[in-house]
């Protein structure tokens, strides 16, 4: 009776272990990593407080709320890159293309800054300040 209830006990808890390592790796499967030139172009940042609009603060066009940005498609940052710098206390080099989201590099190649995909062309960073970073399709891609 003793040898039968380990059993059961350990079957119910492989059952579990392979439930869960399956399903993580249908969920990981299920995130595609994009082409990097899917995402070069130029983008518009937007900084504003948590509980601010941001098409608000693209409409006021303040050169310390706005930047446009180039994504080269080296993935290097071109133009634009000190205005986000100086919203991320760090300078920005590079980039790429992350499974749900776009990463920002540093000179040493390492994340910087995380913008986490909203949908299509619209990505979001929180810095540690609490201000957002709105990332935008500049022009928005139909």
């Amino acid at each position: 009776m003793i040898y039968k209830a380990f059993t059961y006990k350990a079957m119910a808890w492989l059952s579990a272990a392979f439930i869960m390592i399956s399903g993580e790796t249908t969920m990981a499967s299920s995130l595609r990593l994009e082409d990097p030139l899917v995402f070069a172009g130029q983008w518009q940042a937007v900084l504003t407080a948590p509980d601010d609009a941001p098409q608000a603060q693209a409409l006021q066009d303040k050169p310390s709320n706005t930047c446009l940005i180039d994504l080269e498609p080296n993935q290097t940052l071109g133009k634009g890159a000190e205005c986000l710098g100086a919203w991320l206390e760090q300078a920005p080099i590079g980039w790429f293309p992350d499974p749900d989201g776009l990463s920002i590099t540093g000179k040493e190649g390492s994340r910087i800054q995380f913008f986490s995909r909203q949908r299509d062309g619209l990505y979001l960073s929180t810095l540690k300040s609490g201000l957002v970073i709105t990332l935008t399709r500049h022009p928005p891609q139909p």
